[in-house]
């Protein structure tokens, strides 16, 4: 059984104290939030639909050193990098023109190169050997990171788990466990380091490593933009300690991406690189995390393709993806295995979870995603506005304009390009930026049916969800796909003797769905949503001309838990969605299934031009075709997807017409193409959505992007107005520093160091807990759970159980002195973690005591 350790109070008090010691200061403006805005009348928006401001303009700036001068300067309103630099931030949180916004969803971590024992060149490559890699955990000291480095805005990691995300919470005596294992023991480190370089054919000679009689080489690859310049020269200074000879590459994140992500591995121009992630919506769910950072199925990238995980570790990297378990319990034991077997591959070290500051001018308000940021915020485009006007022109600065192709397939994944192209979107669904639960946009209804005994469940009250003993696939169903013939294969033709699956979602749409109108003035249709789910299939098909390599890992991955899908109905449109994939949360279920809309005719000038061969909808076929990445916004994509406009408009090019005949009549697509030629005319570009922002215009050479109201957007101005300020927890723990430990008999079996629950017998220490929110007591309903750990000298778990309420904001966790005994004499530590309902963030608390024999507090005094 694994045992709990304490963990360093820096990173148990991340979320619970360091969030309120960087709270916005006094001088920002007032975080309550009036159904109009702060000092707006109801009257300002009356009738106004859509976005509070009028335009966007978005500029490269990439010097976060300049970003209070530019606030204050008027210049700029808003920037969407997270800053994560002490001194920006002190300066920020000084000004009085500033305000920021806080998220805790970005991560640094060292990305290991694995392939070997030989590179192609016949160097050596001690990452190659798993038993190196692991030793790497001990070697870096991920506290002076954490506190020199970052300067105390970030914490220790050691685990694809975030420190801020439920996960961690409900595995925290695992984690504990690990994170001693695995604490900074550089002795131990370079011991096991010498030992397998040994074994691998290497000689340690006058301080320095060699292999053939050539020095070992290392290449580290350093991002140069942020901390990681500092990071990446720390990891350079321990590999040159240890005997290896050094080569420090400083690239940008294009010049860095065309190493770590677009080459082979093989080819060795990098061993280690300084990676980072950032999750734009709160995970409460981690358990793919595996699947993505460990293994080939992650993603297509030859890096990814030179995972070779051990079999069992693979094994439950896919499971764990799938979510095939039977109970919670099974679940977790399953992630527990996971952690520790991640560790011992280490093809990623974790090294902190960061805390990002987004800057603003202080009379500007916008939903923050508590993981993502500003960058990563779904509701951005929802409830960006000045707080005394509606309408008006902001001006963001931003490190990275379309620093990759856009189009919807496989288009650009970088942060800051998504962040624009969420504004020109609607989704069906929306997630809750401080909860991470999903919430209807598009969806007046959803029913979610589990096979019995699925541990599945549901918070919100928008959607339903209820068991059956078994979930038969209707035989029309959608499940496979024949390129040849161009039309769907259903589960009755696929499984003629019946398939089942562990889960139905039945989606409800709003009943004026097909009243609403994309950017270029055109309605939208059932075609809109069924030529992405065909393409999903042709382009796993080798027989098609569609077909991806690149496309295939993805799609196997969705196979193997997809049972078929089917359209209820019409008017209002229902859908139904067959899987055996599930999540904890049902809203997650609903958010993943719920098939969402892309206008059939921007994607049909793609789907032409990548069928010629002429532009490729992913960056690899792209490569391998030699042919560019297809960017419907700039580029040499724009004439090829002109002249196919040109002659699909001539033809009336209608795709798949024995699927999508039915929903598409001559008509619609006449006005579908005139009104996208209308569209390239006056803007020079084929981006077409229907968020509540338009694309008006793009100047890739000056660095610009202007984004302008839609004004036929059909939803109130107002409607996600009312996220604003996250109720974090704020904790203070109190109890005594000495106790005494009575000498006293352990009660029976049920009743041993680790049993659950506040103790036996008479009670001899008493521990108080305040849970606050800006001074005022937390609501008692609004904490899911206060979970307490003891811990004793050695850092092991002696207890846990659960705190006792005592009233609004207060809860008390009672010692008795059998557990006291337990203890033995020395420092113990109590440790509490709590989780609210309002946030998906736990908070944690940790007051250390000492116990001493009987009558030991007589004689200290």
């Amino acid at each position: 059984m694994l045992k709990g350790v304490v963990l360093g109070m820096s990173a148990l008090l991340f979320v619970g104290v360091l969030a309120v010691a960087l709270r916005p200061a006094p001088t920002d403006p007032p975080r309550q939030a009036p159904t109009a805005g702060n000092g707006l009348d109801e009257s300002d928006l009356q009738g106004r639909r859509g976005a509070m401001v009028d335009q966007v303009v978005f500029t490269r700036e990439a010097d976060v050193g300049r970003v209070t001068g530019l606030i204050e300067a008027g210049s700029h309103q808003v920037f969407t990098q997270g800053i994560s630099s002490p001194t920006v931030f002190n300066r920020l949180r000084d000004s009085l023109h500033t305000a920021y916004d806080l998220s805790y969803g970005t991560s640094s971590e060292l990305t290991i190169n694995p392939v070997g024992p030989e590179l192609a060149g016949g160097e050596l490559n001690p990452f190659h050997v798993p038993a190196i890699r692991e030793a790497l955990n001990r070697l870096i000291d991920r506290r002076y990171i954490a506190e020199e480095i970052f300067g105390g805005l970030a914490v220790p990691r050691y685990l694809p788990l975030s420190t801020a995300f439920p996960d961690y919470a409900r595995l925290a005596d695992v984690a504990r466990e690990l994170e001693l294992r695995y604490a900074h023991d550089p002795e131990a480190a370079t011991q096991v380091i010498h030992r397998e370089m040994e074994g691998l054919g290497a000689r340690f000679e006058q301080g320095q490593w060699w292999y053939r009689d050539e020095p070992v080489r290392l290449r580290v690859l350093i991002r140069t933009e942020d901390e990681r310049r500092r990071i990446g020269d720390y990891i350079a200074n321990l590999m040159e300690d240890l005997g290896f000879a050094v080569e420090r590459r400083y690239r940008t994140a294009e010049e860095a991406s065309r190493l770590w992500i677009a080459s082979d591995p093989r080819a060795g121009h990098w061993h280690l690189y300084t990676g980072s992630w950032i999750t734009i919506v709160i995970q409460r769910d981690q358990a793919e995390g595996f699947n993505f950072y460990y293994t080939h199925r992650g993603r297509a990238e030859p890096l990814w393709q030179a995972y070779e995980p051990v079999p069992e570790f693979d094994e439950l990297a896919d499971r764990l993806q799938r979510r095939d378990y039977a109970t919670w319990e099974e679940r977790q034991a399953m992630m527990a295995r996971a952690l520790e077997l991640s560790l011992e591959d280490s093809v990623r070290i974790w090294l902190v979870d960061q805390l990002n500051a987004s800057a603003r001018a202080a009379n500007v308000e916008v939903a923050v995603d508590l993981a993502g940021g500003l960058s990563g915020s779904a509701l951005w485009p929802y409830t960006l506005r000045y707080t005394d006007r509606v309408g008006g022109e902001m001006v963001f600065g931003t490190p990275g304009i379309l620093t990759e192709p856009w189009n919807p397939v496989a288009g650009s994944n970088w942060i800051f390009d998504q962040m624009l192209i969420r504004a020109t979107q609607d989704p069906v669904v929306m997630p809750d930026p401080f909860t991470g639960l999903y919430l209807p946009q598009r969806l007046t209804a959803a029913e979610v049916t589990v096979q019995e005994g699925v541990p599945v469940e549901r918070t919100l009250d928008w959607l339903s969800v209820d068991q059956a003993e078994s979930i038969a696939v209707p035989e029309e169903a959608w499940i496979d796909w024949d390129a040849e013939a161009g039309r769907f294969i259903t589960a009755g033709e696929k499984h003629p003797d019946g398939i089942t699956a562990r889960t139905r979602v039945r989606v409800t749409y709003d009943p004026t769905l097909f009243e609403q109108r994309w950017h270029d003035g055109t309605r939208f249709s059932l075609a809109d949503f069924v030529l992405p789910w065909i393409l999903t299939f042709e382009r796993a098909d080798e027989q098609s001309r569609l077909f991806d390599i690149a496309h295939l890992p993805v799609f196997e991955a969705f196979q193997r838990h997809f049972r078929g899908w089917r359209i209820v109905a019409e008017d209002p449109l229902v859908i139904e969605i067959y899987s055996d994939q599930i999540y904890p949360d049902a809203e997650t279920i609903v958010a993943a299934r719920a098939p969402t809309a892309t206008p059939w005719h921007t994607l049909t000038l793609g789907i032409l031009a990548e069928q010629r061969g002429e532009l490729a909808f992913s960056s690899n076929k792209a490569d391998r075709l030699q042919v560019d990445w297809m960017s419907l916004v700039a580029g040499p994509s724009l004439p090829v997807l002109e002249r196919h406009l040109r002659e699909a408009r001539e033809r009336g090019t209608r795709l798949y017409p024995e699927v999508l005949g039915e929903w598409l009549d001559d008509g619609e697509i006449a006005t579908r193409y005139a009104a996208l030629a209308d569209w390239h005319a006056e803007r020079d570009h084929f981006w077409i959505g229907n968020g509540p922002f338009q694309l008006h215009s793009v100047h890739p050479v000056a660095g610009s992007l202007v984004l302008r109201r839609f004004a036929d957007f059909p939803d109130p101005a107002d409607k996600w107005l009312r996220f604003t300020t996250p109720m974090v927890p704020e904790l203070t723990l109190d109890g005594p520093m000495v106790v005494e430990s009575a000498r006293v008999a352990i009660g029976p079996v049920g009743n041993g160091p680790l049993a659950a629950g506040g103790g036996e017998g008479r009670e001899e220490a008493e521990f108080q807990l305040s849970v606050t929110f800006e001074g005022e007591p937390y609501p008692q309903e609004a904490i899911e759970q206060v979970q307490y750990l003891l811990f004793d000298g050695r850092g092991e778990l002696a207890r846990r159980g659960q705190a006792e309420a005592r009233g609004e904001g207060r809860w008390r966790i009672g010692l008795s002195a059998e557990t006291l005994a337990t203890l033995g004499v020395g420092a113990n530590s109590l440790e509490l973690a709590v989780t609210s309902r309002r946030v998906a963030l736990p908070a944690f608390a940790s007051h250390v005591f000492a116990t001493v024999p009987p009558g030991g507090m007589e004689e200290a005094r």
